[in-house]
């Protein structure tokens, strides 16, 4: 993997407000595996930055626990072909061109492991609008769309071992036993990591955070 510049968050949050101020409108991706603190970090931005700021994460385009079920997938559950990716990149198209009207996003609630459709809303006035998820940066269709859609991509970049301790915990917290929990973030989650490093090379950025990484 393309090595990671070491930065702090003050530092990504003075590039994320220069980018808002660059136009309109600009998207900003921060890709990684799973449990690398992509959401923590992308709230935290999105927070710094202000109102003129919104949180769209890809999360919001999985596909709904029935249809999982459905398909033979729910056992993948977080896989690339659990998701709705050509709604996400209809969404980003969306988002890119700055309709008169608001946007209405989905989003991923865990306590219902459900998307739940219509939960954030994106005015006009929304200067930046960052986008989070494992596959931001993926090369096959329709998942090659969302580069090219994004102004600017970050690749955040942990240590494996932090980053499978958390998974771990994490799936404790959302009430699998632990040893389940261990198997799913060595098992699937570790698989859709080892494809989601390779894409770190298109990203603008690949970098570790200094200091405590984000929960």
């Amino acid at each position: 993997m393309v090595a990671a510049r070491v930065v702090g968050v003050d530092e990504l949050v003075a590039r994320a407000r220069t980018l808002a101020e660059a136009g309109p409108r600009q998207l900003l991706g921060i890709a990684g595996a799973p449990g690398a603190g992509k959401s923590t970090l992308a709230e935290h931005v999105v927070a710094a930055v202000g109102p003129t700021a919104r949180l769209v994460p890809m999360d919001g385009f999985h596909l709904a626990a029935a249809e999982l079920r459905r398909l033979g997938r729910a056992d993948r559950k977080g896989a690339v072909d659990t998701f709705d990716a050509n709604g996400y990149v209809s969404l980003l198209r969306r988002l890119r061109r700055l309709e008169p009207t608001a946007v209405w996003a989905p989003v991923f609630r865990r306590d219902l492991e459900e998307p739940v459709a219509g939960s954030i809303e994106v005015p006009p006035s929304v200067r930046l609008v960052v986008t989070e998820g494992n596959y931001l940066l993926l090369t096959g269709a329709p998942w090659d769309e969302v580069r090219q859609l994004l102004h600017e991509a970050w690749f955040l970049d942990l240590d494996a071992e932090l980053r499978l301790r958390r998974l771990t915990a994490r799936h404790e917290a959302y009430g699998r036993p632990a040893h389940q929990a261990r198997e799913w973030a060595t098992g699937s989650d570790e698989a859709n990591a080892a494809l989601v490093a390779g894409t770190a090379g298109r990203a603008d950025l690949v970098v570790r955070l200094a200091g405590a990484p984000p929960r």
